[in-house]
């Protein structure tokens, strides 16, 4: 870590579709909108979505001429251990908060980044099949019957750290793309992530719903914080802006960073 103090946010999940990226962008912004001084990474340098939604977002900075917190991007493209160390050094030094958005698949250096957050988030979809991921259920009582494969990988993760410089990686599972209507299945999923959050450690936080909205705004790389550069805003928005706002006080940043600006 850089030694001002740098605090790394890792989004991770090695199942694609989750949201992952456009929960990862729109934190980074958040934190940026405050004040913050905020450098991401991408590791997912064939599919670059963090990177490319930053990318559109300045050029629409340019096109427009108007003035938008921005973070700085770059993407890694897996060269070796040391250039991935010396690439976090780089964008951490003159940072407050360090975002990295991984690959939704099983990547070496995914694995790296998880051993260096000091926040580690895992957005996962409100259901059954995202959920194996990290836990098992009896299929008569969905209770948890163990954890799953990723949740060990985090426990060593999180050991490993602790061990190297005695912190504790804060594990922040986020459940993504709710449903406005409340469902039998998603309480079931609810019920057994608090279950399992009370067996391996993580916080459960709510994220952000499923909206139409968030993909529309991939090609401008606007964000919801954004909204007065936005065309036909509605209340849905607005609803929209005050889930982000909660997600991230949800997660507990350090320096005051628990709100959105906008």
């Amino acid at each position: 870590m850089a030694s001002h103090g740098v605090h790394h946010i890792v989004f991770a999940n090695e199942k694609g579709g989750t949201g992952k990226s456009t929960t990862a962008v729109h934190v980074a912004v958040a934190l940026a909108a405050t004040g913050k001084r905020v450098a991401t990474i991408d590791l997912d340098h064939r599919q670059r979505t963090l990177a490319r939604y930053l990318e559109n977002r300045a050029e629409t900075i340019k096109r427009r001429g108007i003035a938008l917190p921005q973070p700085s991007f770059r993407t890694f493209d897996g060269e070796s251990e040391a250039a991935f160390e010396a690439a976090l050094e780089e964008i951490g030094a003159d940072a407050d908060f360090v975002v990295i958005d991984t690959p939704g698949r099983d990547d070496p250096y995914a694995r790296i980044a998880a051993t260096r957050a000091n926040t580690l988030v895992t957005p996962m979809n409100d259901s059954f099949v995202d959920f194996d991921l990290i836990g098992q259920v009896d299929p008569e009582s969905y209770k948890v019957s163990r954890p799953s494969f990723y949740a060990e990988l985090i426990w060593d993760a999180r050991k490993a750290r602790a061990k190297t410089d005695g912190v504790t990686i804060d594990w922040v599972v986020l459940r993504n793309r709710l449903q406005h209507i409340e469902a039998r299945n998603m309480r079931r999923v609810g019920d057994a992530l608090g279950q399992l959050s009370k067996r391996v450690g993580f916080r459960l936080i709510p994220g952000l719903g499923e909206r139409v909205i968030y993909r529309e705004l991939f090609p401008s790389g606007l964000t919801l914080l954004d909204i007065g550069h936005l065309k036909d805003v509605g209340l849905s928005h607005v609803a929209a802006r005050q889930e982000l706002r909660e997600l991230v006080s949800a997660l507990a940043l350090p320096d005051g960073s628990g709100g959105a600006a906008g």
